[in-house]
Order: structure tokens, then sequence, then C-alpha cells
């Protein structure tokens, strides 16, 4: 039987997700590959279980991810939930999405609210609980009206099937427009999950990061080390097949030569620090309190312990900041 380690929350930090009572690890744990159906369940387990462990209760996951079945990855993390967790499931942040396709037709996409409705009824069903922490609207619906969406949203509330509702992939204008409708519904609307990494920096070019302060709502950023580039893997040499999120694909604008020139330079400082180079890019991410947590997606448990390193050091003096900056420029 698990037993939870008692010190599980003495070593990572946790944030106020805006001005709600909602708090969050700094980080927190991705299903988005690697956990589903064609996944090894025990060894996936013990991952989640070593996560909480370390002081990791956000786990983030959506209806659209599991391969080669859709929906797996909420299935697996609810079969723990049923077990291993159950003891634990009101310290736990469970999250999920919806928005991308999830079957065939017309509702097996965005954000109807006829999707919305009866997607939330599947991914509570998968997760064997009666409701989730965060419901996340997984991208913004440009065919369907943004208030018939949040309405739908807010309803899923008030039935009780989620404490919180999260939008993701919301740029600053239609975060905007989100929150004034929101604050008209009376929603609990907390949170954006974009993102953000060292390379990819459009939240705070398009003002996304100051709409949230302004609101005083938080930022969950995914993609953090940008797959992977941001850490000592791909220090040698980046492949030419290298795939990253399509959020971030304006890294390699000016070639990989350039990024990994940057890399180098960044590794520099993060040794200097006393930090490798992923540490270096969740603190980074984490310098500003409009960042509430940021998600990692490892399966590796020696990478997990590697990545909660970061929280040793979150402190960057002017003169790192300023060089930072003059890398990333």
């Amino acid at each position: 039987m698990y037993l939870a380690n008692e010190k599980r929350y003495s070593n990572l930090p946790v944030r106020r997700v805006g001005n709600t009572g909602l708090v969050l690890p700094v980080v927190s744990l991705g299903l988005w590959h690697h956990f589903d159906s064609s996944s090894p369940y025990y060894e996936r387990k013990n991952l989640i279980l070593q996560a909480f462990d370390r002081g990791i209760f956000s786990f983030d996951c959506a209806d659209r991810y599991g391969s080669p079945e859709v929906g797996s990855a909420e299935s697996l993390l609810g079969n723990l939930l049923r077990a291993e967790l159950k003891p634990y499931r009101d310290e736990l942040v469970i999250t999920t999405k919806v928005g991308f396709r999830t079957g065939p037709g017309p509702f097996g996409e965005f954000l109807s609210r006829k999707s919305i409705l009866q997607s939330v009824e599947h991914s509570l069903q998968r997760l064997g609980t009666d409701y989730v922490d965060i419901y996340y609207a997984h991208r913004f619906d440009p065919q369907t009206d943004l208030f018939e969406s949040l309405q739908a949203l807010d309803q899923v509330v008030r039935e009780g099937k989620a404490l919180y509702i999260g939008i993701s992939n919301f740029d600053s204008a239609q975060t905007k427009r989100a929150v004034e409708i929101f604050k008209d519904l009376g929603t609990p609307f907390t949170v954006n999950q974009v993102s953000y990494n060292m390379l990819n920096q459009s939240v705070e070019k398009d003002g996304l990061l100051a709409t949230l302060k302004e609101a005083k709502k938080g930022l969950v950023a995914y993609g953090p080390l940008a797959e992977g580039l941001l850490s000592a893997r791909y220090l040698k040499r980046i492949p030419e097949d290298f795939k990253i999120h399509r959020t971030s694909q304006a890294v390699f604008d000016n070639g990989t030569a350039a990024v990994e020139q940057k890399l180098h330079a960044l590794n520099k400082i993060a040794s200097a620090r006393g930090q490798n180079l992923s540490q270096l890019a969740l603190a980074w991410l984490l310098r500003n309190e409009v960042v509430a947590s940021v998600i990692i997606g490892t399966t590796s448990l020696k990478h997990l312990e590697d990545d909660l390193g970061a929280v040793k050091n979150l402190a960057f003096s002017k003169a790192e900041l300023q060089q930072l900056t003059e890398i990333l420029q």
C-alpha cells in the first residue's frame, strides 16, 4: 500500500494563483507525452507517486492526451486516483482540458456548449473523480461566440464538476475579453496556461504577462524547456530533424547554429550560478511572480529530481538578468 512521504511539502515552494485561493507547487507534472495506454503503467505510476512524494501535487492532463487511444492519459491518472492516491485526493490539483479534437464530427473539437458539456463528462469518467480542480479551454475557438463557450465553462463550475476555470493558448486580447465575461458571470476564472520559455517569449511581446498581472490572474507555463532544447542534451549539436512544438517554431528562424550559440552562452551563466541549463531555464521563468507554476513533462526520475533542483536558486542579480536579456534578444 502506498503511503506518501510525510515531508512532501517541505522542499518545493508553492504560489498563489493570482489573487485567488488556488495554490500550486512551482513545478507541476504534465501527462502530455508517454503517459497513456502505450506506456509502461507501473513505471509511470511510480514516477507520479515519486513526484507527489517530492511536493508536486498538481498533475496536468487533457482529454486529447493519449496515444494510440485518445483520452488514455486521463485513464492512467484515473487509475492512480482510484487506488494509490485516493486517500490524498483533497491535497491534489487535478487539471484537464477541452478543445482539441478527440472524436469525429463537428462536436469532436473546439468550444461549443455541446462540446464542452459532454467532454467534461467523459473526462470525469476516465479520471474516476467527481470533479477536477481546474478545467481549461484548451484553445480559443474562432468559430463560436466566446460568451457561449465561457458560459458553458461557468456551468461546469456551478454543477460542481470543476472548482476553477482556466484558459489555454489565449493571447492577450482574447484573455482580456475572457476576463470581462467571466467577471460578469461570476466565474472563478484564475489562470492562463501558455507556451513560455527562455527561447519563446511571445507572451511577453504580446503583453499577456502584463494583462494577467493587471487582472490579478496567474500564468502556468508549458514547454518550459522547449522540448528539451534547454538542457545539456543538445549542447553539442541540435539534430536536423529536431521537432519543436508549433508554438515555439520561431525559435529556429535564424537557424540552428544561432540557437546552439545561445545555449552555450546560457550554460555558462547556469554553471556560474551552480545550476545546469534546465535548472536555469526553470528558475528564469519563476523569477516573475505572475508565473504560478511550470509544467515539466519528464518520464525519468533522474530528470524529475534534476528539474526540482531549480528551486534551490530562484534569485537573479541585475547583472545576471542583463546578461540573459542580451543573450536571448
